[in-house]
């Protein structure tokens, strides 16, 4: 009930900050899509077709909450910045030293107990189910999710062999603070974890 509550909170602060602003605007400023015809945007988030109406910004279909707001907060702040092409850990945003790094540890523990003694062919699908597209990397598997248009997350695994366990970490673009908090990062960043742990 309180989970909800604070889920509530939020993203009716979140429509109040979106109300009034300039579709084609928001358009430039996150890569989302915008129909005029229609009245809302579209765009495809972990390998879900995603709507959006415009101006009550309704979301079909029904997202785990979080994801919800992610959306809606992604779409508030990002400002239209150019990707970097280079990686980041999560701890390395600004602000994210405490919550960044906690996360970038979860990862790594998550990633060795769940998915590094797994096949690399069952991984791939995995990934590929939630929009995933593997990538030549300095690790044995690269793996980049579109979790929205300009907010790429990069997943590296190192599998296990006979001497060592497997591990791996995420990562974002250097410019991922210009589009979503540091909360919202590590949000978007479990939400992908969890998904592809439960597939498995």
């Amino acid at each position: 009930m309180q989970k909800n509550r604070a889920f509530e909170n939020m993203r009716k602060t979140a429509l109040e900050r979106l109300m009034g602003r300039d579709p084609v605007e928001i358009q430039k400023n996150t890569g989302i899509v915008f129909v005029p015809e229609t009245s809302e945007f579209r765009l495809i988030s972990m390998g879900q077709n995603i709507t959006v109406t415009w101006p009550e910004y309704r979301i079909k279909p029904e997202l785990n909450q979080w994801h919800h707001l992610a959306v809606l907060h992604y779409m508030d702040m990002a400002d239209g910045s150019s990707l970097t092409g280079e990686l980041m850990s999560f701890g390395e945003l600004p602000g994210g030293m405490v919550r960044g790094g906690g996360f970038d540890r979860l990862c790594e523990q998550t990633v060795s107990h769940n998915l590094g003694d797994r096949s690399e062919s069952a991984v791939k699908e995995i990934c590929r189910t939630l929009g995933g597209k593997t990538i030549s990397c300095n690790a044995d598997l690269g793996i980049v999710f579109p979790f929205l248009p300009y907010y790429p997350i990069t997943l590296k695994i190192w599998f296990a062999d006979e001497e060592i366990a497997g591990t791996g970490r995420m990562f974002l673009d250097r410019s991922a603070g210009h589009f979503l908090s540091v909360e919202d990062a590590v949000t978007v960043g479990t939400l992908l974890l969890e998904e592809i742990v439960k597939k498995i």
